[in-house]
């Protein structure tokens, strides 16, 4: 068994609400690891400490991967647990000082539990003379090579070193549920993976072009949810076949506002599914000023069709940025494949950039799009997701996992139904 202190900064500053986001995280830790061993995680002064019941060296490395993902954790470390008085202290900072080369160090102490005898300094000061004495290394308190971390407990001291960067922000799970439309894009993931970030759980929502393209954007969609679902380890994806509804547009309607009555009926179709679930709010990638629907204008008029409210939380980020998140989210490389996405199916040459909410409605009114929504509804698909994947789970020449049955919406008023695990 090995121990790992996991550290968080927010979350700290939830006053009287901390508990229920730290029991929210301690889940998450286990979710995460759980097909790497027995993992028990205990709550101790302003951070967790996982016990990990299996040999570091078989799965300290798969550990610290998942436990980098985890949204809620500033930083964490593996440690030992140790009696709090100061011999056991210096004798295991000198063995830990002993294990790797080094020219400076530095000792760092932390007194949870003030009733300990001595002060902060006072620890350092003794461990370190005995670091010294033992290694004949130099302390350096600014840029040392080696850095040993005490923390004193009411109980126990844990001994640290090496913390390692976590991806901050609330534990997925605290903040409520949306649902986010993905796209096979750049944009769409990273923009669920910011609201994953802020504690909400995501529910993800792909419009496809069948019956006219072929399901290439639905199997970027699936890929892409499964990485995401890296962070939230179950997930739910609704495939919508949008072309039909895309179809009945176009054949009405002039060419130059056809993309943002595309926009206005996705709008709709995705709120109908948040509201079936209890979703409080929808999320797109979009940019302001990216492309000809994402205009000011454009973007209130969309927003018109919504009865609740549309984050967007990308709104003002540089497509660079956008580009350089997606690569640190290992979003980036499914996102740039080609594919035959619904966004790509009857757009005109030259579409609206400023189109009024009053024109859409009327031109909405005059196809009567209504009953195309409920039968597009009824045809969806629902496929769930989970992490950490079953180790057998069947998969197509993509690399997708299969799903297991298929059931549309109409055939159910439960939860999704397709698991992919």
């Amino acid at each position: 068994m090995f121990l790992v202190i996991v550290r968080y900064h927010e979350i700290a500053l939830k006053g009287a609400n901390r508990p229920r986001f730290v029991a929210r995280l301690a889940e998450n830790l286990r979710r995460a690891t759980s097909d790497l061993g027995r993992v028990h995680a205990r709550a101790a002064a302003g951070r967790l400490v996982l016990e990990v019941d299996a040999e570091p060296d078989e799965v300290w490395p798969a550990i610290r991967e998942r436990i980098g993902r985890v949204f809620g954790v500033a930083n964490f470390s593996r440690a030992i647990s140790l009696p709090r008085d100061v011999e056991s202290l210096a004798a295991a900072a000198v063995a830990v000082a002993r294990a790797q080369p080094f020219e400076s160090f530095r000792i760092t102490c932390k007194r949870a539990d003030k009733s300990y005898p001595l002060t902060s300094p006072e620890i350092c000061r003794q461990v370190g003379a005995a670091v010294v004495a033992a290694t004949g290394g130099s302390v350096d308190l600014e840029t040392p090579d080696l850095t040993i971390e005490i923390e004193v407990l009411g109980r126990e001291a844990l001994l640290s070193t090496g913390r390692i960067a976590g991806p901050g922000g609330l534990p997925v799970g605290s903040s409520g549920q949306v649902v986010a439309l993905l796209s096979g894009g750049i944009d769409s993931p990273v923009a669920a993976a910011r609201l994953m970030r802020r504690g909400c759980r995501v529910t993800f929502v792909h419009f496809h072009g069948a019956p006219y393209l072929d399901r290439t954007s639905s199997a970027k969609a699936r890929e892409l949810v499964g990485l995401l679902c890296r962070h939230q380890f179950q997930c739910e994806l609704y495939l919508v076949p949008f072309g039909t509804l895309q179809r009945e547009i176009v054949v009405q309607t002039a060419r130059p506002h056809r993309v943002v009555l595309y926009r206005r009926a996705m709008i709709r179709i995705a709120e109908a599914i948040a509201r079936r679930i209890g979703a409080e709010a929808l999320v797109t990638g979009e940019s302001l000023g990216q492309v000809a629907s994402q205009t000011l204008q454009n973007l209130v008029t969309i927003d018109a069709a919504a009865s609740m409210p549309v984050l967007r939380p990308l709104i003002g980020t540089d497509k660079n940025e956008i580009i350089a998140e997606a690569q640190a989210l290992g979003t980036y490389a499914v996102s740039i494949e080609p594919d035959q996405d619904c966004c790509q199916l009857f757009v005109p040459r030259h579409p609206s950039t400023r189109t009024p909410e009053r024109l859409a409605a009327a031109l909405e009114a005059a196809v009567d799009l209504g009953p195309i929504h409920a039968r597009v509804l009824d045809e969806t698909v629902v496929e769930s997701f989970e992490f950490p994947r079953a180790p057998a789970a069947a998969r197509d020449q993509r690399g997708v996992p299969c799903p297991s049955r298929t059931k549309k919406m109409s055939d159910t008023t439960s939860l999704p139904t397709r698991t992919l695990s």
